[in-house]
């Protein structure tokens, strides 16, 4: 396999191996995303009157979205400002400069196999900011784990009101066993860093020198990124901060809802949105292919069935709904790549494998960073 696979990450770092490994490992992966996808996307057009897929998207006011697109780059622009607190135990950055890193990240994850758009959110930044992108990366995934911890919250807060069925409950049990032991792993594995070290060379020992160096320096700097926040407020501004994130989200939803005519049409009380919500996000957390095509499409359709909302009007809403949650993102995220010169397309000089190195950058010259 050629750099040219992964090239959006420089080869002297230690993110580079690990993104090579896993996206080598990812075909497999891919390939089982893409026929998942494709057996939802059967599920989810079985039965389904395209007669009335279209008059629904013909009678839909997609003013509506106008305003469903302001509560999404709202929501990640307080993602951004939430991030800024999470990394501010190591760097403070400009939050400006975190929302460009976290575009640019989603866009590539709306093509890449098992979020893959994060190695790159992590690179660009640490280009912006001198940090170690693998230090970033760890408050990558602190950010990930709150995330599920904050979707378990506005599940359980949605049982109250609304009976999910079995399944989707089980599925919140997993997630919660999962994150769980993620924490504590991650905690035990801070606390215990030389020994965990250790054993992370153990396991290393049978890859190539060169790649099992560069391995163990990106697990050195990723326990340098799971840190602590600076104060007991920095706690309380994060948990406030992820509820308006999903609040948010949830308002893209309800939006989506008026587009429709749903709310009035079909009766949709509010929790209707926290069921779709919490439902949809599911199908970013299973093994699926890229941009969640098919898997989130059933599971939106699924959950407005449970509000009687027939299918072939469900699926048409789904379609909208992604395109949505995607299709900006993906247009915003190549706008900012293309600013900050971010190249998708070509390989990194080797003039540029350094840890802090920078992304492959269009021209000559350009090997700053700035």
């Amino acid at each position: 396999m050629s750099s040219q696979k992964f090239h959006c990450i420089p080869q002297g770092n230690p993110l580079y191996y690990v993104g090579y490994i896993m996206l080598k490992k990812n075909h497999l992966k891919l390939v089982f995303g893409l026929l998942l996808g494709a057996v939802f996307m059967y599920f989810a057009f079985r039965k389904v009157n395209f007669a009335q897929m279209w008059a629904a998207l013909k009678s839909a006011n997609y003013w509506y979205l106008g305003l469903a697109l302001v509560f999404l780059f709202f929501s990640h622009w307080i993602r951004a400002v939430r991030w800024r607190y999470l990394i501010a135990p190591i760097q403070k950055v400009k939050t400006k400069h975190l929302f460009s890193a976290l575009m640019i990240g989603y866009m590539a994850n709306t093509f890449t196999p098992a979020h893959l758009g994060e190695f790159l959110r992590a690179y660009v930044l640490g280009r912006k900011s001198k940090i170690k992108a693998s230090s970033v990366f760890g408050t990558i995934v602190t950010e990930r784990i709150i995330d599920i911890f904050t979707l378990l919250f506005l599940m359980a807060l949605t049982i109250v009101v609304f009976p999910f069925p079995d399944w989707v409950t089980k599925s919140g049990y997993a997630t919660f066993a999962g994150v769980v032991i993620l924490l504590v792993l991650l905690i035990v594995m801070k606390r215990n860093r030389d020994a965990s070290l250790r054993l992370v060379n153990k396991l290393l020992k049978p890859l190539p020198k060169k790649i099992s160096s560069k391995v163990d320096g990106l697990f050195h700097s990723f326990f340098d990124g799971v840190v602590g926040l600076k104060n007991w407020r920095h706690y309380v501004i994060t948990a406030v901060l992820s509820l308006l994130i999903w609040a948010g989200y949830g308002a893209v939803l309800y939006m989506s809802f008026y587009a429709f005519d749903f709310v009035s049409q079909y009766n949709l009380p509010w929790t209707a949105t926290l069921v779709v919500l919490v439902i949809t996000t599911i199908s970013v957390i299973v093994p699926s292919s890229p941009g969640y095509v098919g898997t989130y499409h059933w599971l939106c359709q699924l959950s407005l069935g449970l509000f009687a909302v027939p299918k072939s009007e469900a699926l048409s809403f789904a379609f909208v709904l992604h395109g949505i949650n995607f299709i900006p993102i993906l247009i915003v995220g190549l706008i900012i790549a293309s600013v900050e010169g971010v190249s998708l397309s070509k390989a990194p000089p080797p003039s540029l494998a350094e840890e802090n190195g920078t992304l492959s950058e269009e021209g000559p010259g350009n090997g700053s960073g700035h």
